[in-house]
């Protein structure tokens, strides 16, 4: 037998599911059969041994007693793959931690870094790896780990929002889904001269499943609503072997979370985001590597507003420009 502690991030949900995540490897047939049988049972805080039915919502600080024996009990509880770990050159950096506290960890990921894990194959650590390497067990519970709020592109640098606590977990990402309290603020270089210096985007925006030959995001009339709001803070005149070429600095805001609803509605316009591989121009994505050594969209997650349900406080952050980004700006100044 072996006894399991609800802490606070184990707290409030269903017995069946907790098991379910407490022993990934068995099925819930196995699950229920256990706590048929009187397998299961729990100690309440006034210290009572009880069974309970599988829809019961387990409370902070009780106890979880699983009749098995301990090799069964690791065997249901074994996981893979582990976990990857930071090496000393993949380690979250103090300088890429914008805030941190008991319920939030709010970090500026770098470019070319995906934020979950990707295919088994690939030996690369992610942000989430990264951050859960970062804080340890200290966060992490029976059932729980440090987790994404949100997400970014691979290729796209910025805010990114992960929790260390389940129920504020819970409530940002309703609130993100939602589009409640919540404010996000991109900053972009642009290639070509915009039409008009601030304005709104509405094209619909279809997504492509297992899109093979064709963009996974196209403008569709037919389908999902879309709004992206832009404002151009500044323009540069750059001399290529083709004429003149503007590059503008440009204020992003979505009320939509569309997968690249920036980037496709910028394409959509005729003023692409600078080196988007997928719906940029590949003459200038080619020019901007040759010469600038680019290799990745301009795209930067840079503010972000929200109301923090633990503080109860509204907090308004911001996540510096990466060096490849303030390269090039330093550069096409000059």
């Amino acid at each position: 037998m072996q006894q399991f502690s609800i802490t606070s991030n184990d707290a409030d949900q269903r017995l069946d599911k907790f098991l379910k995540k407490l022993f990934p490897n068995a099925t819930l047939g196995f699950l229920y059969k256990l706590n048929r049988k009187g397998n299961i049972k729990i100690i309440t805080t006034e210290e009572k041994k009880i069974k309970k039915n599988n829809e019961y919502k387990l409370q902070l600080w009780e106890k979880v007693q699983v009749f098995l024996s301990d090799t069964d009990i690791e065997d249901l509880r074994a996981t893979i793959p582990l976990q990857k770990k930071a090496t000393i050159s993949e380690k979250l950096l103090p300088t890429d931690i914008i805030f941190e506290d008991e319920a939030l960890l709010i970090v500026n990921k770098n470019p070319n870094q995906n934020v979950h894990p990707a295919d088994h194959k690939s030996q690369e650590v992610s942000l989430i790896e990264q951050a859960q390497d970062y804080l340890g067990d200290q966060y992490s519970s029976l059932t729980f780990k440090p987790s994404l709020i949100h997400r970014i592109d691979r290729d796209t640098s910025g805010i990114v929002m992960i929790a260390k606590d389940k129920h504020v977990l819970m409530k940002l990402s309703e609130d993100f889904r939602k589009k409640n309290s919540i404010q996000k603020t991109y900053f972009t270089l642009c290639v070509w001269k915009f039409s008009r210096s601030s304005g709104s985007i509405t094209k619909k925006l279809k997504r492509i499943e297992n899109a093979h030959n064709e963009n996974k995001v196209q403008v569709s009339e037919w389908w999902k609503e879309a709004i992206t709001h832009f404002k151009v803070l500044r323009e540069h005149t750059l001399q290529l072997p083709q004429g003149e070429q503007i590059i503008s600095e440009v204020e992003v805001t979505i009320e939509t979370g569309r997968m690249h609803q920036i980037r496709v509605h910028m394409a959509a316009i005729g003023t692409p985001v600078l080196w988007d591989n997928t719906y940029g121009n590949k003459w200038l994505n080619h020019y901007f590597f040759k010469h600038f050594w680019l290799t990745r969209q301009m795209l930067h997650a840079w503010k972000i507003e929200f109301f923090h349900p633990q503080i109860k406080k509204k907090l308004s952050l911001e996540a510096k420009l990466k060096a490849d980004m303030l390269k090039l700006i330093k550069k096409i100044k000059e």
